[in-house]
């Protein structure tokens, strides 16, 4: 006697839209003609997106949790909560945004981030003739839409399997669009190369502590983690498992000193592509971590949370002070990347030991901050040119603000925001995940005389709370 699976479609939507356009997009590239296939690919991606973001609103606005925490469909394999759908709206709503970044050069083909053909070598006569070409790259589009629907599925999987898959089907997409810029061809295939080998290694690390948190539980379910690690404590072969899956995590949010990659691609891939990354894929690596660390091991915090603790120091300092060295605008906001990577992780640290501290509101209000302030400056960036194309040295933006006052004043209030100046949204957010890590701390180091005794009891706190 077969019984139906637990399959909701109404909570599938968003991920239906969005993987729906993206194999509709593909099917438009194998058959459109190609003179007017670039506004079709366009429409389609975008009605996936916004179909992605309206049905999570929707879905977020309509339904009634049954339990605080949520639930989960596709037997068992996916969560749905306010978390995971606030995370899919998102990165839906990230992702639109860049689509448009994508399409900006549309009306003069010639200035296009894209390539025309992929499959030219770099620097042969036909790549010179292509660089004039009128032709427009379709292709990033369905391989963006493919990105987006695996971040989605990224942050809501409640199953350590499905979040491979999701990670592999969001990674690969991006290794190839990192390698298609038009111009400084040879730079972007650098940067694709590397990235893809290094994410390589991240995605093994990630399947290896698959395998032995597997062999330690039984089970890749992130409840049944949960549950074990409650029950029989942690055991080396779990830690192991957790410490693989975490540096896994890591690589893919940029956080250092797992971040050898991003200075690099940041700096080779096409603009658009860079602000595609830099905004959704922290997206989605972050709400992976919050799943991964508080769902299936918020039992077992005193096993990752000193090391966050050192992690986040690391990758906020590194991030900081290298970005003051940097000459070129991307390599610049790369390293900013890293240093906001830090910042997020001290939200990560103040969720409390079952994620239903302050930190949890705090991290997804910053990512959300993050993502439309980096979407913002990779735009205004896109627009600044010369005779070569982008303006990305430093010296290139001298005397912007008497060039052009309006595109300046955009470009000064995203960077404010971006350093957490006081009255922009950036400096809202950084307070926001400080003071939730603060207020973690002190609940935690309840023995210090100024501080009121915590409202919940920590097993390092001793008979003195």
């Amino acid at each position: 006697m077969f019984e139906a699976p637990d399959l909701s479609f109404a909570d599938l939507a968003p991920l239906l839209f969005i993987f729906g356009a993206a194999s509709v997009g593909v099917l438009v590239e194998s058959f459109w003609p190609r003179e007017s296939r670039h506004p079709v690919q366009v429409a389609v991606a975008l009605v996936g997106t916004l179909g992605a973001l309206v049905s999570t609103l929707l879905l977020a606005g309509l339904r009634e949790f049954a339990t605080e925490g949520g639930e989960t469909t596709a037997v068992g394999a996916l969560a749905v909560d306010r978390a995971g759908l606030f995370l899919q709206a998102t990165i839906a709503g990230l992702g639109a945004l860049a689509l448009l970044l994508f399409a900006e050069r549309a009306l003069d083909p010639a200035r296009s981030a894209f390539v025309t053909s992929a499959a030219v070598p770099a620097g042969s006569p036909r790549d010179r003739e292509l660089l004039t070409s009128t032709r427009v790259q379709t292709e990033v589009y369905p391989l963006a839409t493919f990105a987006i629907g695996g971040m989605m599925l990224f942050v809501t999987s409640n199953d350590l399997l499905i979040m491979f898959i999701a990670l592999e089907v969001l990674s690969l997409p991006l290794y190839l669009i990192s390698g298609m810029a038009r111009r400084r061809r040879l730079l972007s295939q650098e940067a694709a190369v590397k990235y893809f080998l290094l994410g390589a290694f991240s995605s093994a690390f990630f399947l290896y502590g698959l395998a032995l948190i597997y062999g330690a539980t039984g089970s890749v379910r992130l409840a049944d983690i949960r549950e074990a690690s409650l029950a029989g404590g942690t055991d080396v072969l779990m830690l192991l498992g957790l410490a693989l899956l975490v540096v896994g995590l890591l690589f893919k949010a940029s956080v250092a000193p797992f971040h050898t990659w991003t200075p690099d691609v940041y700096e080779g891939a096409p603009t658009p592509v860079t602000a595609f990354m830099a905004a959704c894929t922290k997206v989605a690596a972050f709400g992976a971590i919050l799943r991964v660390l508080y769902v299936a091991f918020g039992a077992a915090e005193w096993t990752w949370r000193p090391l966050i603790y050192g992690v986040a120091i690391v990758s906020m300092v590194i991030g900081s002070v290298l970005a003051l060295t940097q000459t070129d605008l991307k390599r610049m906001l790369a390293y900013s990347s890293i240093a906001h990577a830090g910042f997020l992780l001290t939200g990560v640290i103040g969720l409390g030991a079952d994620g239903d501290g302050s930190g949890l509101a705090a991290t997804m209000f910053y990512l959300l901050v993050y993502g439309l302030t980096t979407i913002g400056v990779f735009g205004v960036l896109t627009l600044v040119r010369d005779g070569d194309g982008e303006a990305g040295h430093l010296s290139q933006w001298a005397g912007l603000a008497a060039r052009s006052p309006l595109t300046a004043a955009v470009m000064t209030l995203f960077l404010l925001a971006l350093a957490g100046i006081p009255l922009t949204s950036g400096f809202t957010g950084k307070f926001a995940v400080f003071r939730a890590a603060v207020e973690e701390g002190r609940g935690r180091w309840c023995w210090w005389p100024s501080w009121p005794a915590p409202s919940r009891r920590s097993s390092t706190c001793g008979s003195s709370c």
